[in-house]
């Protein structure tokens, strides 16, 4: 999935972080855009064709799917080749620094013609999907409630900054999440506090690269299919699952500071979005989760990534 995980699991038996790793491998084989042998790259090069897939990848697409409506196309599955013109076409690591680029931007075609039935899904001609971001989002709510299921008495599951935590947390109360500040890699913005649910950050600071002599980043506008120029640079929010926090966070940036701050509340979820110039802005219920924050003093935990 191209990030750093961590798994944390309390109790149950001693064999289950190996167990929940070979299933993050497993989900990672069907969902990567990079396997030529995965389930999303058969899906993308069989337009108009009914293709039969596994549970876990109808059920990611059809949350995908549901997620564009519910943002009103902010969030958008349907964003590859815009993705692909603007540099990004292999694993993020193996590309060049700089990157050559399409001579215009591709909007996305958007949800509105890909079909489910059952354990088949059919995508319409001219819609290939990523599913990078709510792909993390979504394995680590699987695994975390597999744990549960499997006798863990609680699991954290962390997957490049999307984290969902249910059950007990080893010695505490509850399970803590740092927010890291991503225009100062290594220190916090504050410290979260969650019995259970699930904490996810998307930003514009990471995964950046120069395309034609200008900076370039891989959250891209579905409407214009260029990447986002939203005065937010970053967004934390808290939900009650890990792939629906990653769909918020990723809308509300692309739609700017009061819009996105706006679908956050109508949607009933924390979070935190902060603009180019470092301020800092809450929507809906964030004090509510806060533990600490650099004011309130104190040592900085070790970042959530």
């Amino acid at each position: 999935m191209g990030s750093t995980g961590h798994l944390l699991v309390a109790g149950g038996a001693p064999g289950l972080p190996a167990t929940a790793r070979r299933r993050l491998e497993e989900l990672e084989s069907l969902w990567s855009r990079f396997r030529a042998d995965s389930e999303l790259c058969l899906l993308n090069s069989s337009p108009g064709r009914w293709i039969e897939v596994s549970p876990p990848t109808v059920a990611i697409v059809s949350r995908a799917v549901r997620a564009w409506e519910l943002t009103g196309g902010l969030f958008d599955p349907t964003v590859l080749p815009a993705l692909e013109s603007v540099g990004y076409t292999r694993n993020f690591e193996a590309l060049p620094g700089e990157r050559s680029v399409a001579a215009s931007s591709v909007p996305a075609p958007g949800c509105s013609g890909i079909e489910i039935w059952a354990d088949r899904v059919r995508l319409p001609r001219g819609v290939r999907l990523d599913l990078g971001g709510i792909g993390k989002g979504f394995a680590a709510d699987l695994v975390a409630e597999e744990l549960r299921a499997a006798g863990a008495a609680g699991a954290c599951v962390n997957l490049g900054g999307d984290v969902r935590a249910l059950g007990s947390a080893p010695g505490a109360a509850s399970w803590v999440v740092a927010v890291e500040d991503e225009a100062r890699p290594g220190t916090d913005l504050a410290w979260l506090g969650l019995a259970e649910g699930a904490v996810a950050t998307s930003t514009r600071l990471r995964r950046r690269w120069r395309a034609q002599g200008r900076e370039s980043h891989h959250l891209i506008d579905p409407v214009s299919g260029a990447p986002a120029a939203s005065e937010v640079a970053t967004v934390t929010v808290v939900a009650g699952e890990a792939h629906w926090a990653e769909v918020l966070a990723k809308a509300a940036l692309i739609a700017g500071l009061n819009d996105g701050a706006a679908l956050l509340e109508k949607h009933g979820v924390a979070g935190l979005l902060v603009t180019e110039d470092g301020a800092a802005h809450n929507a809906g219920p964030w004090e509510r989760f806060v533990t600490w924050t650099p004011s309130s003093g104190g040592t900085s935990p070790v970042s959530a990534g």
